[in-house]
C-alpha cells in the first residue's frame, strides 16, 4: 500500500470524528425542529385560548383588540382562525379551515395538532374543542387556528446552518491540528530515515539514535539484521581468504607437476610425473569440493530442501560406499542401527556428506594403529544420535575446539582439515550439534539431529 503514513493516520483519526460530527449535526437539526415546533405550537395554543375566551364573552361577535394583536404578532407569522358551534353552524373567523390529511378522532374537549395545506401553502393547525355557552346555546364548540410553516422552517434552517457551521469549523480545526500533530509526531521517523540514507553501503554498525518507543522494535530488528549481515560478510571474507590460502599450494603443485611432465626427458619419467600430477589434481579437486560443501552447509536458514530422511537407510548407503576404502586400508567398518525406524527432516545430501567426512576423518587422522571404525545410530527422545568412533590415536582434550575449526589439525596429514568443520556446519544447519569426545583409545564424534514430528 503506497499511501503515506501521515495521510493514513489523519484518515483513521478524522473518519470516526466526521461520523460523530454527522450524528451530532443530525441530532441538532432534529432538536431544533422539535424546539421550533414546540415554540410555535405554544403560540397557537395561546391564540386559540384567547379566541375561545373572547367568543364566550362577546357571544361570537368580535375579538378583543388584544387578541387581534396577538394573532398578528405571533412568532411565525399571522394566525388564522375558525369557530363553529356544536351543530356545525359557523360562528366566526375564516370561512374554510384546513382539514387533516387523515380523519381525526372526534373528542369532546381537547386539542389536536396536525399539518395540512391552506390555499396551497403548508400550515400548522391546532383544532381545539371546549364546552362553551353562547347566547343560551351550550355545548362543545370547535376552534381551529392555523399558521403558515414557511417562517418556522426558515428559522429551523438558519439554526441548522449555524450548527453546521460551528461543527464544520471544529472539524476543520481538529483536522489541521491532527495533520500538523502527526507531522511533528513522525519527525523522529523521518530523521531516522535520513540518518540511514546517509550511511555508506559498508556501514553496518548498529543504530544508536534515540527513537520513540513505537519505533524501537523496528530499530532493534534493523540492528539485528545489520549484525547478521555483518557476520555473514565477515564469515564470507574469512572463508574466501582461507580458501585462497589453502588452494594456493595444491594449485601450485599441479602447475609444478604439469611443468615437470612437459620437461620429462624419458617416457618413464613422464609416466611417473603424470601419476604425481593426477594425485595432486585429485587433492586439489577434493579440497575444492570440500570447500564448496562447507560453504553450502554454513548457509543458515535454507531449509527448503529438507525432506523426511530415514537415517538407517542413509547410514547403510554411506557405509556401503566407504567399505571399499576402509578395506583397502585394513580397517573394519561396523554399522549398528536400531530395529525401529528413525526419521529426521534434513537435507539428505548434506547429512550424507557429514557422515562420510566423519568416516574419512578417522581414516586420515587416526594414525597407523587404526583397526576399526564403529558407526551407530541411537534414539534419544527428541533427537536421533549418530556415533562415529574409532580406535586410533585420538587427540588431546585441549585440541577439541581446534579440530572443529576450518583447516584445524592437531598434526600434519594428507587431509584438508575441513571434515569436522563440514560436519559441524551440517549439524548447526539442522538445529543439531556435533560433539567431539576423546576416548582412552581413539575418538568418538556424535552428531545429533532432531527427529521428525
Amino acid at each position: 500500500m503506497n499511501t503515506s503514513l501521515r495521510l493514513r493516520l489523519v484518515v483513521i483519526i478524522l473518519t470516526p470524528l466526521l461520523v460523530i460530527a454527522g450524528i451530532i449535526a443530525s441530532l441538532a437539526v432534529y432538536d431544533a425542529q422539535l424546539r421550533a415546533n414546540a415554540r410555535f405550537d405554544r403560540s397557537l395554543l395561546s391564540a386559540v385560548l384567547a379566541i375561545s375566551r373572547d367568543v364566550a364573552l362577546s357571544g361570537g361577535d368580535a375579538l378583543s383588540p388584544e387578541t387581534n394583536a396577538l394573532l398578528q404578532d405571533t412568532s411565525g407569522g399571522p394566525v388564522y382562525y375558525h369557530v363553529y358551534a356544536p351543530d356545525g353552524v359557523f360562528v366566526t373567523g375564516y370561512a374554510t379551515p384546513p382539514v387533516a390529511k387523515t380523519p381525526l378522532d372526534e373528542v369532546e374537549s381537547g386539542q389536536t395538532y396536525f399539518d395540512s395545506l391552506y390555499k396551497g401553502d403548508a400550515v400548522r393547525v391546532l383544532r381545539f374543542t371546549d364546552a362553551v355557552q353562547i347566547d343560551g346555546l351550550s355545548g362543545t364548540f370547535t376552534f381551529t387556528v392555523w399558521q403558515e410553516t414557511a417562517l418556522r422552517s426558515t428559522i429551523v434552517r438558519d439554526l441548522s446552518r449555524r450548527t453546521f457551521g460551528v461543527i464544520a469549523t471544529l472539524v476543520l480545526a481538529v483536522a489541521l491540528v491532527v495533520w500538523f500533530g502527526v507531522r511533528l509526531g513522525l519527525r523522529p521517523l523521518l530523521d531516522l530515515e535520513a540518518a540511514i540514507a546517509r550511511r555508506s553501503p559498508d556501514d553496518l554498525t548498529a543504530i544508536r539514535r534515540s527513537v520513540p518507543i513505537e519505533a524501537r522494535g523496528i530499530v532493534s530488528t534493523l540492528n539485528r539484521l545489520f549484525g547478521q549481515v555483518s557476520s555473514t560478510i565477515e564469515a564470507k571474507d574469512v572463508f574466501i581468504s582461507n580458501a585462497a590460502h589453502q588452494l594456493r599450494n595444491p594449485i601450485a603443485g599441479v602447475v609444478a607437476m604439469s611443468d615437470a611432465v612437459r620437461s620429462a626427458k624419458t617416457l618413464e619419467d613422464m609416466r611417473e610425473r603424470s601419476e604425481e600430477l593426477a594425485v595432486a589434481s585429485q587433492r586439489a579437486g577434493d579440497l575444492a569440493n570440500k570447500l564448496l560443501a562447507l560453504e553450502r552447509a554454513s548457509s543458515q536458514g535454507n531449509t527448503g530442501s529438507f525432506t523426511p530422511v530415514p537415517l538407517a537407510t542413509l547410514l547403510q548407503e554411506v557405509c556401503q560406499r566407504s567399505t571399499a576404502t576402509c578395506t583397502t586400508r585394513g580397517v573394519t567398518l561396523n554399522l549398528s542401527v536400531p530395529d525401529h525406524p528413525l526419521t529426521v527432516n534434513a537435507d539428505a545430501t548434506m547429512l550424507s556428506e557429514a557422515v562420510t567426512n566423519l568416516i574419512e576423518n578417522a581414516l586420515i587422522h587416526a594414525g597407523p594403529d587404526l583397526s576399526h571404525i564403529d558407526v551407530s545410530l541411537a534414539d534419544k527422545t527428541a533427537f536421533a544420535v549418530i556415533h562415529v568412533q574409532d580406535d586410533g590415536c585420538g587427540i588431546p582434550p585441549q585440541f577439541v575446539e581446534k579440530v572443529r575449526e576450518r583447516f584445524g589439525q592437531v598434526r600434519p596429514s594428507a587431509g584438508s582439515g575441513l571434515g569436522l568443520a563440514i560436519a559441524d556446519a551440517v549439524a548447526r544447519h539442522h538445529n543439531g550439534a556435533l560433539d567431539i569426545t576423546p576416548m582412552p583409545k581413539g575418538l568418538r564424534i556424535t552428531l545429533r539431529i532432531r527427529q521428525a514430528d
